[in-house]
């Protein structure tokens, strides 16, 4: 009896005992983007399912040595698939990360975020981002088409926010801050951005009033997220103005996965479209890859990497260019001697650590290393002839006399290293978060300039080929800088997300640090140190009408970097300060119904007023510093921005910016800031063909007034003030996908390897409009008379595009 008794207690543990050999355990913690815990997310496969707890705590025991898919749901939240093949009895941690949930609409993903609205950081579709037409596309042509947001010059990716300047812009990827080529001084030059528009996950955008935990600049906030792929993916695109491979790579148990691509971009078709003809033979090429590797559900490492190469060779050949007035138009033709070659090498490297602590805690270390070796060598003579255009000939000119000539040096080269170790740590717990952060720099530049430029020079005799031209200095700079900079910064700040009655509150206050001490073998050592507070406040009342509003401000401070210690003559200034910008906006974001179709009317107001300012010239996108803190400045305007589906199932913008910047230099008077950009007029338009949704339109659009600018460079601004033209520009693009959603081709079943086929078809600058960029000046010896050449940018150009999704 006793025997019966313990045998089935036995058979029992057996029986358990054989079953969980034959299964195997997912256990870990889902959190948001915030890394705090999602409760009653769902997670479930064909047979089982399971919730999450409040600590964001899940267990799903599932069938071992078998490919499982297990989805993760939450209303709230993009949903998330996980193939995995566990061995029996094998105990598998996997804490993902869901993101906010995305609404398809059409062939559009429309982001909305509650918790990024409330913080005032605008969000941006990448779908976007790499549909709409662009000279430069990415995410800077998505940038140039919000308010606040300005520049004249279609092939850089250079912007300037709320009156700021290029210089003045934070970038992350992944939490790292990025960095550009110093030497680059047209947009011809650039070639691409460092961001990849494919590896692209999420876009934020601050244009100011952003948090402590964001860097020591004066303007604004782009912040990007790289993917994370679960499974295998892949895309090329191709075009007239180059191509792209994206490769996205996931292991069976999601624990290594890397997003990798190639870029090749060649600007022949814009450089060809100018008035100067030239032969131009540019290579711009980038490598870039993003991996992740989890060792278990609490630790995880990244490495972001990045080869660039930027290859320049250019020689100009003649150009012709009608001036004067409409009654007497007169023709300017420039023969051009010499060539430009230019290289900008970079390499990047981060390594980047998340360690979750507990549930509440988090910690990440980052550590980047930056190297750049540039050289610009160029050695061109120009030579200018004017006659007057005979309309009553069929606008053919007469005969040319030389007016004067212009000729340009130099020989630069520039190597500079940066080196980052950072620490970042989050908690949270009762709707408090408190977020520090501590992070060390060190830089060292070698910076060897030689240049000169002459300009107006006297013919002896143009008819004696023998006599050559007489070339004075008129511009010298010579100089050799070797430089050592020690930066120490930090943070800390605090939000809660609360109520107030029914009203949703959220607030933020945090301060920024920072101490760098520069040196180097021909300046004395100088210290500096600053303290930059922050705050913000948002409250989103329990009305019928779905309003937000918003205040934030504080001090924003700059340390200067290698470039704007250097004055116009390329001495280093150690003495420089940080300049100051104390900024003051207030938002509103109101979200409605028009045609039964969901809208947004995004409104700030702000003013920002600058002290201790480093005043300096832009001349076309190099900016040349006076390194010294001798003016004052201020910066107020009104950004608006509608948009939602103007069409059905797309989303479009339209934008609207109002900005005054003027400074104030050694108490001479205010005058505008080379980025006083008064009024901004942008369209983000998309469109479809109901008859044939695959057929899809693409429009961007923006109108800027003219920018101070124009003027000799070497010209006293408070004496000569001159705007450029108005910028007025349109792009256009069609795109056909041949492919849907589920990879099957239009009206066939079958299944593809392709998820999308697409061709597509662009015109820049529609309407061919000449935007000029800067002047040349030269004197006309015979009349003792000044012109100013205007140098345009890009004409109409067409391009063809093909892009396939695997």
């Amino acid at each position: 009896m006793n025997f019966k008794r313990a045998i089935f207690p036995i058979l029992f543990f057996l029986t358990l005992n054989s079953l969980y050999c034959q299964t195997a355990t997912i256990r870990g913690v889902i959190l948001d983007e915030r890394n705090i815990p999602v409760e009653s997310a769902t997670i479930s496969t064909e047979e089982i399912a399971t919730t999450s707890n409040k600590n964001g705590f899940y267990q799903l025991i599932i069938p071992a040595k078998k490919e499982i898919v297990i989805h993760f749901n939450h209303l709230s939240f993009k949903k998330i698939q996980l193939k995995i093949n566990l061995q029996s009895a094998e105990n598998f941690e996997f804490n993902p990360v869901l993101k906010t949930q995305i609404e398809q609409i059409g062939e559009v993903l429309v982001l909305s975020s509650e918790e990024k609205k409330i913080e005032g950081i605008q969000n941006i579709n990448p779908e976007t981002v790499r549909t709409i037409p662009g000279a430069n596309a990415g995410v800077e042509n998505i940038l140039k088409s919000l308010p606040g947001v300005n520049s004249n010059n279609e092939l850089s990716t250079q912007y300037a926010v709320r009156g700021g300047n290029y210089d003045e812009n934070l970038v992350y990827v992944n939490e790292i801050e990025i960095y550009r080529p110093f030497l680059i001084r047209s947009g011809q030059q650039e070639g691409m951005s460092f961001i990849n528009t494919d590896l692209i996950q999420n876009i934020d955008f601050s244009a100011g009033g952003f948090q402590a935990k964001y860097g020591d600049k004066l303007s604004s906030v782009l912040d990007i997220t790289y993917k994370t792929p679960t499974q295998l993916t892949a895309a090329i695109d191709a075009s007239f103005l180059g191509g792209s491979v994206y490769l996205g790579t996931s292991s069976k148990n999601t624990r290594f996965t890397t997003s990798s691509g190639i870029r090749y971009r060649n600007n022949s078709l814009f450089v060809n479209s100018k008035d100067t003809k030239t032969n131009y033979n540019p290579v711009f090429a980038d490598a870039q890859t993003f991996m992740t590797y989890r060792f278990s559900g609490k630790f995880q490492l990244h490495f972001l990497g990045a080869i660039s190469l930027n290859e320049y060779d250019y020689k100009p050949q003649s150009r012709q260019t009608t001036i004067g007035t409409f009654n007497i138009p007169t023709a300017i033709s420039v023969n051009y001697n010499g060539k430009e070659q230019d290289s900008y090498k970079t390499v990047f490297g981060a390594l980047k650590a998340n360690y979750q602590l507990n549930q509440n805690t988090s910690l990440k270390f980052i550590a980047s290393l930056y190297n750049t070796r540039e050289k610009e060598n160029y050695n061109i003579s120009s030579q200018y002839q004017m006659g007057e255009i005979n309309t009553n000939l069929g606008g053919l000119v007469g005969d040319y006399k030389d007016i004067g000539s212009q000729y340009e040096y130099a020989n630069n080269n520039l190597d500079a290293q940066i080196f980052n170790f950072q620490h970042k740590g989050f908690f949270e717990k009762d709707s408090n978060t408190l977020e520090w952060g501590v992070k060390y720099t060190h830089e060292r530049i070698k910076d060897y300039i030689n240049e000169f430029e002459a300009v107006d020079t006297l013919i002896v005799d143009s008819l004696d080929s023998s006599n050559q031209w007489v070339i004075p200095d008129f511009n010298t700079i010579d100089a050799e800088n070797k430089i050592k900079n020690n930066r120490v910064s930090g943070y800390t700040q605090w939000s809660r997300l609360t109520t107030i009655g029914s009203s949703k509150v959220w607030i933020n206050a945090g301060v920024r640090a920072q101490f760098w001490n520069v040196s180097g073998d021909s300046i004395a050592s100088k210290s500096h140190f600053i303290v930059s507070p922050r705050a913000q406040f948002s409250i989103k009342p329990a009305w019928k009408k779905d309003m937000l509003f918003r205040i934030s401000g504080g001090l924003y401070q700059q340390p200067p970097f290698y470039r704007e210690m250097r004055d116009s003559l390329d001495n280093v200034n150690p003495d420089v300060k940080a300049q100051k910008s104390y900024h003051f906006i207030l938002g509103n974001e109101y979200s409605f119904k028009l045609w039964e179709r969901p809208f947004k009317l995004i409104s700030e107001v702000y003013y920002k007023y600058l002290d201790d300012v480093n005043p300096y010239n832009i001349e076309n996108v190099r900016i040349r510093y006076q390194a010294t803190n001798n003016a004052t400045a201020y910066a107020y305007g009104l950004d608006l921005r509608l948009n939602g589906e103007f069409v059905p199932g797309t989303e479009s913008w339209v934008s609207f910016g109002y900005l005054e910047t003027k400074e104030n230099r050694n108490e001479r008077g205010y005058i505008p800031r080379p980025t006083d950009q008064r009024i901004k007029f942008a369209v983000l338009f998309q469109d479809y063909m109901p008859s044939i949704p695959n057929l899809k339109l693409y429009l961007n659009g923006v109108y800027n007034t003219g920018l101070p600018g124009g003027s000799p460079n070497y010209a006293d601004p408070y004496e000569y003030q001159s705007r450029l033209p108005a910028y007025k520009r349109v792009d256009i693009g069609v795109t056909y996908v041949f492919m849907n959603s589920e990879g099957k081709v239009k009206n066939e079943e079958r299944n593809n390897k392709f998820k999308e086929i697409e061709v597509g078809f662009e015109i820049f600058n529609i309407f061919d409009i000449q935007n000029s960029i800067t002047n040349t000046w030269v004197n006309d010896y015979y009349t003792n008379s000044q012109f100013a050449i205007p140098n345009y940018m890009t004409g109409r150009v067409f391009n063809i595009k093909a892009g396939l999704r695997f």
